[in-house]
């Protein structure tokens, strides 16, 4: 879309720089105005570069990082889903204190959707083509069912600092698989950044666990590939649609099976009322489910999915963070040293990634081309 955008305004440009006479034309020819107005009006068609001589001549007062607000406003909107994303771990903690597993997990997705499909009534969003519905489907089982029961079982016996592993190894894998899927081609320098920011990640959150695995770790990797599908899957299709209703429709998508699923496991587990319990389903619902992966999808339309997937290497230590002030666990000091390093390495795949071009899947379809 915007290689089409930036071609359809090249042209224009040009057109208006032909109306201005010889000024702009760079051999102008005495005594004959005519043929130098029509020359430089068919610049455009003769010498495909010349457009961009045109365009710095005839717009001298142009803001000069323009091109450049779209990838800032996207890191941007991904770096809000990332801290919304970083309380996922200790809101589900709390949201166990009120409700079991399966229930938790039901009662996320129905009042996830039930707010989606508001939104989507509210402006008479379009029902998607068919051919999206495969993708919304991968979408559904990786970040609205597949993640969310997964890593509610596994905090059942494992510590969020424990459980954020996960999420260190996560942007790799969603790189991964987003560099298959999408086309995306980052540079050598930015595999590199990005394995060293998820061997920074990993050792550390294993070093803060103790080094102990748990019973609930086949639960972690198992939500590590589900939701990294699903996020591939989502930056593709927020290509195409708006990201809030890609994870719209997913939602509704899983309404029916997310409100069977409640009728069954409300009566079958226990439910003790409290205030963290209440907030914390609530957060996991409105915040991570609806609202972060709302800016989380449209931010990965607008830098790409490799890129996006990146910024989540900040996500392990926010949930510490997070984890020490809401749920008293302990963070050793290694944390600042950690979150330096992280920031250094995201820094790394931020710029290089600029270099990285992606390549169109399929005739049709379009790819933002990256300065």
């Amino acid at each position: 879309m915007r290689a089409q955008d930036s071609a359809t305004g090249s042209g224009t440009i040009a057109v208006d720089a032909g109306t201005e006479g010889t000024e702009t034309s760079p051999t102008p020819v005495p005594g004959a105005p005519q043929h130098t107005a029509e020359a430089t009006a068919q610049a455009p068609s003769a010498a495909p570069d010349a457009p961009q001589h045109t365009t710095e001549a005839s717009a001298p007062d142009a803001p000069p990082h323009t091109a450049q607000s779209p990838a800032r406003r996207g890191t941007l909107l991904a770096a809000l889903g990332v801290v919304a994303f970083s309380l996922t771990f200790p809101s589900t903690a709390w949201g166990l204190e009120s409700f079991g597993p399966w229930s938790l997990v039901a009662l996320r997705s129905t009042l996830a959707a039930l707010i989606a499909g508001g939104f989507l009534l509210a402006v008479r969003a379009p029902v998607p083509a068919r051919r999206h519905w495969g993708g919304l489907a991968v979408v559904a089982g990786g970040v609205v069912i597949g993640f969310p029961l997964l890593t509610t079982l596994a905090l059942q016996t494992s510590t969020t600092s424990h459980a954020a592993v996960v999420v260190g190894l996560l942007p790799l894998t969603t790189a991964v698989l987003g560099s298959l899927r999408t086309g995306e081609r980052p540079s050598r320098a930015f595999w590199v950044a990005a394995l060293a920011g998820a061997a920074v990640v990993i050792g550390f959150t294993v070093q803060q666990s103790g080094g102990a695995l748990t019973s609930g770790d086949l639960y972690l990797f198992g939500a590590l590939l589900v939701c990294a599908a699903g996020y591939t899957e989502g930056g593709r299709l927020a290509r195409v649609m708006p990201g809030w209703q890609v994870i719209g429709w997913a939602l509704i998508l899983c309404l029916p099976l997310a409100v069977a699923g409640t009728a069954v496991a409300l009566p079958l587990e226990p439910v003790h009322l409290t205030a963290h319990g209440v907030l914390g389903l609530v957060w996991v619902a409105a915040g991570s489910t609806f609202f972060g992966l709302y800016v989380w999808y449209k931010g990965m339309a607008e830098i790409g999915v490799p890129r996006a997937s990146q910024l989540q290497l900040a996500q392990p230590l926010l949930t510490l963070a997070w984890s020490f002030l809401l749920l008293g666990e302990e963070v050793s000091a290694a944390a600042p040293l950690a979150a330096v390093a992280v920031l250094v390495c995201i820094a790394a795949t931020q710029r290089t990634g600029r270099r990285g071009r992606a390549a169109p899947r399929s005739a049709g379809e379009t790819r933002p081309v990256r300065s």
